[in-house]
């Protein structure tokens, strides 16, 4: 039974509907908001594709003005990268990329200063060497997608490519959209949204367009956000990838940033519509009768790429080629099993479970501290997989 729910806290509703072995998740998810730790948010899981939670409320702004509403998109940060790999899944899928080839079968030009073996795989797992921008590199650079890719193209690896992970933080769009655009002479986000977005009836983008923009949530920066960059190694991996731009949260409220295709970190959408897209992956490639990968291409998600202590992260970290895969001790909530997820800075997650086509997604825009995942995300994948399991909260 799907029981449709309208509960009021202080002004602002939840709202949506959940099932009804689901209702852990909507009691977090109320709890959360009642607290006043959420803000706004929408959690939505989904099985066989089809969402049997799909719940949103508080507000989209810190004044506390504009309720979030089943429309509100909002700025989910790295999870974007799921979209961008699935892109590249396209393709493969179709016979027109080999994720074992060099990049520069693609992409000449980035052969350059000793990344002729660079291979596709290592560009979706992190592990291509080239996790950053050499300085001098500013936000407003990132708009220049191709100018942006050109940059990374004249640069050496900063480590032996395929031997480690070294997290792509803010240009893994622009490496894996430029192969995208070298192959297909489209844009990332015209291609996602023409090939994934589109045919899957999913509200995402890769480059959000204005008349989106009165629906796009305000983000709330987390409060422990600042730290002493000064104190630490100014040529580590970490301070090349993090600080070369370094990322401010203010400008994702610009049209600018909201406008450019920057697809490691700037697409839009809500709990809803990421489920909807990765439920491509959580359903073997199929959503809705509608087959757009093939198994095949499936199982290239969890040939493992790395295991190891991140070198731009500094945690431990699996990758498979274009998710994370489980790994207890930086993501203890993401069960085991066939399954590939990855996160948002601020704490947008989601989560593909392959052996029970199940797909979890959580956005909101009280961002909370921290690289990966947050507290309230973590209450909510409680709640889920206890679900999935049969147990009861």
């Amino acid at each position: 039974m799907t029981i449709p729910m309208t509960a009021d806290l202080g002004g602002a509703a939840v709202e949506g509907h959940c099932a009804e072995e689901f209702l852990g998740v909507r009691a977090a998810f109320a709890a959360q908001l009642a607290s006043g730790a959420e803000l706004g948010a929408a959690v939505c899981v989904s099985v066989d594709g089809e969402p049997v939670v799909d719940l949103w409320g508080g507000w989209a702004d810190p004044g506390r003005t504009t309720a979030w509403t089943r429309d509100t998109i909002v700025n989910v940060f790295s999870v974007t990268k799921t979209m961008t790999a699935l892109c590249a899944l396209l393709l493969v899928d179709r016979g027109e990329l080999d994720v074992h080839r060099p990049v520069a079968d693609y992409w000449p030009e980035f052969g350059a200063n000793g990344k002729g073996g660079v291979e596709v795989r290592h560009l979706l797992s992190h592990t291509s060497g080239v996790s950053g921008w050499q300085p001098p590199m500013g936000l407003a650079d990132l708009y220049d997608a191709e100018g942006a890719a050109a940059r990374l193209a004249a640069q050496p690896p900063w480590w032996d490519p395929g031997t480690a992970s070294g997290y792509h933080a803010l240009n893994y769009g622009h490496l894996v959209g430029e192969v995208v655009r070298r192959i297909t002479g489209r844009t990332l986000g015209e291609f996602f949204a023409a090939e994934l977005a589109g045919p899957l009836g999913a509200d995402f983008h890769i480059g959000t367009g204005a008349e989106h923009r009165s629906r796009i949530a305000t983000l709330v920066p987390p409060a422990e956000y600042s730290f002493d960059l000064a104190a630490l190694d100014q040529d580590s991996i970490l301070i090349k990838t993090l600080t070369t731009p370094l990322l401010d949260i203010a400008e994702s409220a610009t049209p600018a940033w909201q406008q450019a295709e920057i697809g490691a970190v700037n697409g839009h959408g809500n709990a809803r519509s990421v489920a909807r897209v990765q439920s491509l992956v959580s359903g073997g490639g199929e959503v809705a009768g509608r087959r757009l990968l093939s198994e095949r291409t499936i199982d290239l998600i969890f040939r493992e790429q790395s295991n190891g202590p991140d070198l731009a992260l500094l945690v431990p970290l699996r990758f498979g080629i274009g998710y994370g895969l489980p790994q207890a001790e930086t993501a203890p909530e993401v069960p085991d099993g066939r399954v590939c997820w990855w996160a948002g800075f601020g704490g947008s997650i989601v989560v593909n479970d392959l052996d029970n086509r199940v797909t979890f997604a959580y956005t909101m825009n009280r961002m909370e501290p921290g690289v990966i995942g947050s507290p309230r995300a973590d209450a909510y994948l409680r709640a889920a997989f206890a679900a999935v399991r049969g147990e009861r909260s």
